[in-house]
């Protein structure tokens, strides 16, 4: 059995779709658990959505028109027969707008993850419905009832145990209907809590849902469809010399995820190492081209120096203001601070008596960091800067990127180089 997941790229219209269908025929004998994402842009669709209904605008009916509309039309353009149901397509689009009707919470990310997550279930119901019309039997599954996880809405945590236990009974439930392949059709990125409340799994959550019933099931492997031949060494749209990592290690795609590629969901890769699945990223373009294999094998890692940009940065610079030094009690404090807000440190350096912090910039939460420190401490700022890592480096490649900018920050270990960066 093989885990295959889709992003919003690869579903963004009704040709994309299509091409889901295409791929999965490309395997026909093997059973699938085939996990989706939101159709194109849609979570930001609907994290408007979620600021409309919070905020009581008289737009937000607009913004849900809007949304079905565009789901409506990718059904219309799939020409899925007249006699094939779209019965659960139109009850969740109900029950989306019935939960528009509820009065507001005074918890923002309760309901930010009980609106956002139909991304997933929409498009997960039209996919199954066309892969159905085109041939490939299969059954949806709704992640809410598979995947359980504690009430940290907005960044929920796996409850492992019961979750294996909810996975593996629904898919031998499935494989005792009698159908001699199963394709099991679910959601990326979404779960639930123990009192049904729906949950997410943090922004870009789905490839880590795909190595969660990966885990659960025991795969024989997971594959993450892209819009790019595999894991590059670099963002194209810096380097246009960037080449395909072929293969790596669990260990160096945790390290490249963490500090900002993009392919992959950091948390996707340690489940998957736990249990020796090994993680294909591939091409849906091209699906025949070799793609990027990650295993356990650390052979190949240290051949390419691989290049990573995190732009829109903001260096926070932390001195008590009786310049006394930062000691742990400091920075236990600043710490709480942080995670007050879901703030995620990127890079962070102190000295005797300063403590400096790389973050991604966002001016709600900068200013909620400069008013709880204002009291006992002097805090000043860059904006904006980049934070640029190198993994497996050489002199040479840090000079080609030093060119036009200064270094405001700088870090060395034996394999990896991180600088904070401003224009020059």
């Amino acid at each position: 059995m093989k885990v295959f997941k889709f992003g919003g790229a690869s579903v963004k219209n009704a040709a994309a779709v299509e091409n889901v269908a295409r791929i999965l025929k490309m395997f026909p004998k093997e059973n699938l658990v085939v996990v989706v994402s939101a159709m194109g842009k849609m979570t930001n669709a609907l994290e408007a959505l979620v600021d409309a209904y919070m905020q009581g605008q008289l737009e937000m009916m607009q913004r849900f028109s809007e949304i079905e509309s565009f789901h409506r039309e990718i059904v219309a353009n799939l020409g899925i027969p007249a006699g094939v149901s779209l019965e659960r397509v139109d009850k969740l689009f109900a029950e989306l707008k019935n939960r528009l009707e509820k009065p507001v919470s005074d918890n923002y990310d309760y309901d930010y993850d009980q609106i956002v997550g139909f991304g997933e279930l929409i498009s997960a119901a039209i996919i199954s419905v066309y892969i159905g019309a085109s041939g490939l039997e299969n059954t949806w599954c709704d992640a809410r009832d598979l995947v359980r996880t504690d009430n940290s809405y907005r960044e929920a945590r796996v409850k492992w145990e019961k979750t294996e236990s909810l996975v593996r009974k629904k898919w031998d439930h499935i494989k005792q209907a009698g159908s001699r392949r199963v394709i099991m059709v679910t959601q990326g990125f979404i779960g639930h809590t123990d009192e049904r409340n729906t949950t997410t799994l943090g922004r870009e959550g789905s490839d880590f849902s795909a190595a969660i019933l990966a885990y659960a099931l025991n795969a024989e492997s997971v594959t993450i469809w892209k819009d790019v031949p595999g894991m590059l060494n670099a963002d194209p749209k810096y380097f246009s010399d960037a080449v395909v990592l072929r293969r790596i290690s669990y260990r160096e795609a945790i390290e490249l995820a963490y500090y900002g590629a993009t392919v992959i969901h950091p948390k996707t890769i340690k489940p998957l190492q736990n249990k020796n699945i090994p993680l294909f990223v591939k091409s849906f373009l091209n699906p025949g081209e070799e793609g990027t294999t990650i295993g356990s094998s650390t052979f190949s890692d240290s051949l390419i120096p691989s290049y990573i940009f995190k732009v829109n940065q903001v260096l926070i610079s932390i001195t008590p203001r009786d310049f006394s030094f930062v000691a742990e009690e400091n920075l236990s404090e600043l710490f709480s601070i942080f995670a007050k807000d879901n703030v995620k440190i990127n890079l962070m350096q102190n000295s005797a008596i300063n403590f400096s912090v790389c973050i991604d910039y966002n001016q709600k939460k900068l200013d909620h960091i400069l008013a709880a420190c204002h009291e006992k401490y002097e805090v000043l700022y860059n904006l904006p800067c980049e934070l640029v890592t190198i993994r497996h480096y050489d002199q040479e490649t840090i000079s080609r990127l030093l060119i036009g900018k200064k270094v405001l920050v700088e870090q060395r270990s034996r394999s990896t180089v991180w600088m904070v960066l401003v224009e020059g």
